[in-house]
């Protein structure tokens, strides 16, 4: 049972909602999504951009009622601020990128999240949900990365992949998982993606 109104996934792969939002200046390594795309963007490159922010602000929802919930220590906080750092200039790039495409990026306001229950009421139930979404976002970056026929959106992604591993192998420690994982990590499909996605759906 979830706890908070439906995430509505299908809307978001099928098109864009809301507002542009602006390219956020930290992370200066995403400034190559700041350009317009110069030419049309295949459809395929666009959903995996859609389900990619969609990825994003989930873990974002995710991180504010983290860092509210009253349950982390100094360490674990530290550690979801700067994700949440991280993870808002992933956000604004990949908006970004749809944008110049001619494509609405979704925001925060246009999608309700939902959680199992009680995932908010421990420490150690927030951290291991934080690993199984930033699990979640590497596949989903790795598999985009395979299948994403823009160059200039291969880069980015690829860059942002390399900032999700980093968070992933942070969390590692303290959701009793490895620092380290393994040496070829899974590379999920639009479908799987989408699938995982349906789990923070009411």
């Amino acid at each position: 049972m979830h706890d908070r109104s439906r995430l509505r996934r299908a809307e978001v792969l099928r098109r864009g909602l809301g507002g542009g939002v602006a390219l956020l200046t930290s992370g200066a390594a995403l400034g190559a999504l700041a350009a317009p795309a110069s030419a049309a963007v295949p459809d395929v490159d666009l959903s995996y951009l859609r389900v990619l922010i969609a990825t994003e602000l989930l873990k974002g929802d995710f991180q504010e009622k983290a860092l509210t919930s009253g349950k982390l220590d100094a360490s674990a906080t530290r550690l979801l601020r700067r994700m949440q750092t991280d993870d808002r200039a992933h956000s604004a790039g990949l908006a970004s990128l749809l944008a110049g495409a001619g494509q609405p990026p979704a925001t925060a306001d246009d999608i309700d999240f939902s959680y199992p229950r009680r995932s908010f009421d421990t420490r150690d139930a927030i951290v291991k949900l934080g690993w199984t979404l930033a699990t979640l976002a590497l596949g989903a970056y790795l598999g985009a990365i395979e299948n994403v026929q823009t160059p200039a959106a291969r880069l980015a992604l690829a860059q942002i992949a390399a900032n999700e591993a980093q968070q992933l192998s942070a969390l590692g420690p303290l959701a009793g998982r490895p620092t380290i994982g393994a040496a070829f990590a899974a590379a999920l499909s639009i479908d799987a993606v989408s699938a995982a996605l349906d789990e923070y759906e009411s």
